[in-house]
């Protein structure tokens, strides 16, 4: 792959410090890769950045993505059976960086990124113009050599935090999360039910205590109501399955969910 590295725009922290002097949350909206189409996922990353995304989740479709919910699952299934993989999803990332310079995080289990090996997925990645990666079943305290690569090269590595977590483990978290803290506002899978009860703020309050890095909320959050509502104590806010259950819609459509969207956050 071509080095892409030293023609990157704006790192993930520096939009959300962007934002914060604008005043605003970060609108980060996920798609799957190569879902309807490779063709599509570049139509997508178009529609998502004139509707008002900041940063994009870019997911990499593998066989079992525990993490995800139905709507993602089959998304990552059709991609599939079409052919889309790691290698692919790269290559997506290449041809995106010529049109866009909007900050990407791709979403990969570790299956993918250990079978591609670990300083090469870091090299390529960056060279194609990746931001930052999250891998939900890599723990932190698993994570030193994908890290000290990330480190070496300037990919942000993004760590979860959950309902569940101690505060060990939430210290560990905030260490060891670059670019943003990724906090997972349920326990369950993605697309399950948003409950805000407040406990979500406390726990991004004490993330706040340990670290002043940006934590951006993710996991069940489908309506402008629900996105205002966690912007009002988020950094940023991540929406995945509302957003593909609508990319096989009308595209006037998806514009328009989109775009109130980003207004409720922002």
């Amino acid at each position: 792959m071509k080095s892409g590295i030293g023609k990157m725009g704006s790192t993930i922290r520096n939009r959300f410090l962007k934002l914060k002097a604008e005043g605003k949350r970060a609108f980060i909206p996920y798609i799957m890769a190569g879902y309807p189409s490779a063709e599509d996922t570049l139509k997508f990353l178009d529609i998502l950045e004139e509707s008002g995304a900041d940063i994009v989740e870019l997911g990499v479709p593998f066989t079992d993505p525990l993490a995800d919910g139905p709507v993602i699952q089959e998304a990552s299934e059709e991609a599939l059976k079409k052919g889309m993989n790691l290698k692919k999803v790269l290559n997506l990332v290449e041809a995106i960086r010529k049109r866009s310079s909007i900050p990407l995080v791709l979403m990969t289990y570790y299956n993918p990124v250990f079978k591609y090996g670990e300083e090469a997925f870091v090299r390529d990645a960056r060279n194609a113009g990746v931001n930052g990666v999250i891998i939900p079943d890599l723990p932190p305290d698993e994570a030193d050599t994908l890290r000290a690569f990330s480190k070496k090269l300037g990919l942000d590595t993004i760590f979860l935090a959950a309902p569940t977590s101690t505060e060990e483990r939430l210290r560990l978290i905030a260490r060891r999360s670059t670019g943003f803290i990724y906090y997972v506002s349920i326990t369950g899978i993605t697309g399950a039910r948003l409950l805000l009860d407040g406990s979500q703020k406390a726990i991004i309050e004490r993330l706040r205590a340990l670290s002043d890095k940006p934590v951006a909320t993710g996991f069940g959050v489908s309506t402008p109501e629900e996105a205002r509502a966690v912007a009002g104590f988020s950094d940023g806010v991540i929406v995945g399955s509302a957003i593909v259950r609508r990319l096989k819609g009308d595209s006037s459509e998806l514009k328009g969910y989109l775009r109130e969207m980003a207004e409720a956050i922002h």
